[in-house]
C-alpha cells in the first residue's frame, strides 16, 4: 500500500487538493485556489526568470490592488507585486553570495549611481520621519521595483529580443484594459466625468492611465517602422498603435497629452540634432521671461474659464485654467501644501510616503477647492518632484532632478553616437516613452505604483545598457 502510494504520489497529491479545496470553497474560503498558480511562479524564479519577467511586462496593466477592492485594505497589487518581492529577495540573496552578479560597468554607470544615492537617502530619511513604520514600507516597495524592473532588468535585456518582448508584453496587457475601458466608456456615450473611473479595477483613475499609455505610445509607433518588422507584425503594430491613441484620447488625461507634445520636441530635437547647449539656453531664456513677468502670465491665466469637459476643444483649452477649474486648482493646493511641509522640515522632510498623512494642516484657506478634504485623505503631492522635497527634504528634489538630468544627457550624448538601425529606433522609443513621464512627472507621481514603476525603470534600464553598448569613441579604443 505503501508503495503504490510513493509511486503515485503526484495523483494522491492531486485527489487531496481536489479534495481540500471543495471543502473550503463550500465553507466560502477561496484562497486556495491561488496555490497552484503560486507554486507555478516559485518555480519559474528558480527555472525561468526571464519569462517571469516577461509575465510580469503583461500582468503589469491588468494587476489589481486589493485595497481598491476593499478586501481588507491590503494596499497589494495581484499579482505584480507578490512577484516582484519574491525576485527581489531572491536577487538580494544571489547579490550578498555571488558579486558578480550584474556586468560591473552597471554598478559603475552614472544612472546607477544616481539610483543608489536616492536609496541611500530615503534609507537616512526614515530615522527622522515623522512616521517611520510608514518610510520604511515605502522604502522596501521602491526597493522591490528597483532590484527587478532596473538591475534584474539588465539580465533580461542582455538577449536584446527581450526588449521588445517586454514592450509587446506590456501593450499586449495594457490593449486588454482599453478595449475593457472603451466598451465601459461607450455605456456612458463617452462622457468627461466617468472617464475618471471606468478604467477600474485595473487603474485606479484616468490619470495613471493615460500615463501608462503615454509610455508606450512612441514604442508602438516605432515598430510600425522598425525595418526588421514584418508585414503582418506591421499591421498588428499599427493597430496596437491605433488603439493606445483612442485609449489616450477618451481618457481625457491633459498631463498625457501635454507630455506627447513634449517628447515630440525631444524626439525633433534628436533629429535635427540641436546642440544641447542650444536647448539649454532655450529653457533659461524662457524661465527667465517667465519669472521677469511671471504676474501678467498668472493674470492672463487667470481670465481662462474654460472648464473640464466634454468637448474636446474646450478640454484642451481648459489646461490653462487656474482660475475656476478645480483640478488644475487642487493641483496647485498640494503644490503649495508640499512647499510649506518642506519649509517647516528643509533637510529631511517629513519621511517617505508620508506626504499623504501629512499634508492636511498645510492646506491654506486660500488654495482650498471643493475637491478638498479636511483630513487630506486624497492621495499624494502630485508631482514626482515636490513629493520627495516635502518627504526628503531638499536633496530629495535635487536627486530627483539628477536622475532625469543624467539620463538625458546620457541619452542625448548616445544618440549622436548610434548607428542607425534597430537599436537605435529602440533607445529612441525608450527614451521618448520615459520623456513623457519626466514631463507628466510635473504633474502627477506615480512611481509608487506598478503600473509605472515597471516600465520606468525597465526603460532606464535599457538607456543604460545601450549606453553600455556604444560606449564613446575614447573609452572604446582604451577598452580595445
Amino acid at each position: 500500500m505503501l508503495g503504490t502510494l510513493r509511486s503515485q504520489w503526484i495523483l494522491v497529491t492531486c485527489v487531496v487538493f481536489v479534495l481540500l479545496n471543495a471543502i473550503l470553497v463550500a465553507n466560502e474560503f477561496y484562497w486556495l485556489n491561488l496555490l497552484p498558480a503560486v507554486l507555478l511562479v516559485v518555480w519559474a524564479m528558480f527555472t525561468a526568470v526571464d519569462r517571469l519577467m516577461l509575465f510580469i511586462a503583461f500582468v503589469t496593466p491588468l494587476s489589481i490592488n486589493l485595497e481598491e477592492l476593499e478586501i481588507g485594505g491590503i494596499g497589494v497589487s495581484l499579482p505584480t507585486e507578490p512577484i516582484l518581492v519574491g525576485l527581489m529577495f531572491l536577487f538580494l540573496l544571489k547579490l550578498s553570495i555571488q558579486s558578480n552578479v550584474l556586468d560591473a560597468r552597471i554598478w559603475r554607470h552614472p544612472i546607477t549611481w544616481v539610483i543608489c544615492i536616492q536609496l541611500i537617502w530615503t534609507a537616512v530619511c526614515i530615522v527622522p520621519s515623522s512616521m517611520p513604520v510608514v518610510s520604511l514600507k515605502n522604502l522596501v516597495a521602491r526597493l522591490w521595483f528597483i532590484c527587478t524592473a532596473y538591475f534584474l532588468a539588465t539580465r533580461l535585456f542582455e538577449d536584446r529580443r527581450n526588449m521588445y518582448r517586454f514592450g509587446h508584453a506590456y501593450i499586449a496587457g495594457l490593449a486588454i484594459v482599453i478595449v475593457y475601458t472603451l466598451v465601459r466608456h461607450a455605456q456612458f456615450h463617452f462622457e468627461h466625468d466617468p472617464a475618471h473611473w471606468v478604467m477600474t479595477p485595473f487603474f485606479k483613475d484616468h490619470t495613471s492611465y493615460g500615463a501608462s499609455i503615454a509610455l508606450f505610445l512612441p514604442f508602438a509607433l516605432s515598430e510600425i517602422v522598425r525595418r526588421e518588422t514584418s508585414r503582418s507584425m506591421r499591421g498588428l503594430a499599427f493597430f496596437m498603435t491605433a488603439l493606445l491613441i483612442t485609449g489616450l484620447v477618451f481618457s481625457y488625461t491633459r498631463a498625457a497629452w501635454l507630455s506627447l507634445v513634449g517628447a515630440l520636441g525631444v524626439f525633433l530635437v534628436l533629429k535635427l540634432r540641436i546642440p544641447g547647449w542650444v536647448v539649454g539656453a532655450l529653457m533659461l531664456t524662457a524661465g527667465g521671461v517667465y519669472w521677469a513677468n511671471h504676474e501678467q502670465i498668472t493674470i492672463a491665466l487667470e481670465r481662462n474659464r474654460e472648464e473640464s469637459s466634454d468637448n474636446m476643444g474646450e478640454h484642451v483649452r481648459s489646461i490653462s485654467n487656474i482660475s475656476s477649474d478645480a483640478s488644475n486648482l487642487e493641483r496647485i493646493n498640494r503644490w503649495n501644501s508640499a512647499l510649506r511641509m518642506w519649509k517647516e522640515r528643509p533637510v529631511f522632510g517629513w519621511g517617505p510616503g508620508t506626504y499623504m498623512f501629512q499634508y492636511a494642516p498645510f492646506q491654506a484657506s486660500e488654495d482650498r477647492t471643493i475637491i478638498s478634504t479636511n483630513f487630506g485623505s486624497l492621495g499624494n503631492a502630485h508631482s514626482e518632484y515636490l513629493g520627495p522635497l516635502s518627504e526628503q527634504g531638499a536633496l530629495g528634489l535635487l536627486l530627483m532632478i539628477a536622475l532625469v538630468a543624467v539620463t538625458v544627457v546620457v541619452a542625448l550624448r548616445l544618440y549622436k553616437r548610434m548607428p542607425r538601425g534597430s537599436d537605435r529606433s529602440m533607445f529612441v522609443s525608450v527614451f521618448l516613452g520615459l520623456t513623457t513621464y519626466y514631463l507628466h512627472g510635473a504633474l502627477n507621481n506615480f512611481l509608487d505604483t506598478d503600473k509605472v514603476a515597471v516600465p520606468f525603470w525597465a526603460f532606464t534600464a535599457i538607456v543604460v545598457l545601450m549606453d553600455l553598448r556604444y560606449p564613446p569613441a575614447e573609452k572604446a579604443a582604451t577598452k580595445g
